[in-house]
């Protein structure tokens, strides 16, 4: 009696344990910055990841045989630009060919343009709806009916803080992070009974390359010490006076990817230093 009651403790223990081994992770813009955090967590939880995003090949190529190398899984690349619906189909079709069914997309792919809404120039936000927003709903309608029809699936939405709140100047980021919470609420009712699940996260600060250099550039233009210029750009924004890391992001990402969170759908998670706390 003994025994069987803690061999079913450990069965539990193993179906809610994080564990993505065989499973099939796609991560759009994941080249660098946080979708690579993402990817790299995903893959040190034993999932096969399909990268996408720009760069040199020989860059590309790294970072292949790096995540290959450290966790031991399939690792592959998808140029597909974000704003073209035909190739974001042909992404996961690829996917399914080079390392099996999608069972985690990851939603991560994005640009920025800042101006007033009256200079807003109406190509750029043309673009960043088309990458930020629609590219979402393409992401997920070509990999959803395989979800479905094997009854496991988790899409993860990188959205932001302005998916919650605004801020001058970002009209076309602050609608489209707007619209992926929008969005996520609704793939996530409509697969409520199912077994796939539907979630966004909401950074804040990040520490990226990209804000890396958005901090260097400021302590040189105000003459800061980067210390100086990093708290600077956190500054009534990020409460905890720390950036974020990919890394964070990352095991947000595999937490919501895991059986302990099966019931976790439609929600919007900040990872944003108490940002939103205010």
């Amino acid at each position: 009696m003994r025994a069987r009651v803690a061999a079913e403790l450990e069965q539990r223990y193993e179906a809610s344990s994080l564990t993505l081994k065989g499973r099939v992770a796609v991560v759009t813009g994941s080249t660098s910055g946080i979708g690579l955090g993402v990817a790299q967590t995903l893959a040190g939880h034993g999932a096969a990841v399909m990268l996408n995003g720009f760069g040199s090949p020989s860059a590309i190529a790294g970072v292949i045989a790096d995540l290959s190398r450290e966790h031991r899984v399939p690792v592959a690349h998808s140029a597909a630009d974000m704003s073209k619906p035909v190739e974001i189909a042909e992404m996961v079709a690829q996917t399914e060919r080079d390392l099996g069914p999608v069972d985690i997309l990851v939603n991560n792919a994005g640009i920025q343009f800042t101006a007033p809404v009256e200079d807003f120039p109406a190509e750029r936000w043309d673009a960043i709806l088309a990458i930020n927003l629609s590219a979402v709903f393409h992401g997920i309608r070509a990999a959803l009916p395989g979800m479905r029809r094997r009854n496991w699936g988790r899409i993860v939405n990188i959205a932001s803080t302005h998916g919650l709140v605004g801020s001058v100047h970002k009209a076309a980021y602050v609608a489209a992070k707007h619209g992926v919470l929008g969005l996520t609420k609704v793939v996530a009712l409509e697969t409520a009974t199912t077994g796939v699940t539907c979630n966004a996260i909401c950074p804040g600060w990040v520490l990226t390359p990209l804000v890396e250099k958005q901090v260097a550039d400021l302590a040189a233009r105000e003459r800061l010490s980067i210390d100086q210029a990093r708290h600077a750009l956190l500054a009534g924004k990020q409460p905890s006076g720390e950036f974020a890391t990919p890394q964070q992001i990352g095991a947000a990402v595999a937490f919501l990817c895991s059986e302990g969170a099966a019931q976790i759908r439609g929600v919007a998670l900040p990872v944003d230093g108490a940002w939103l706390a205010q």
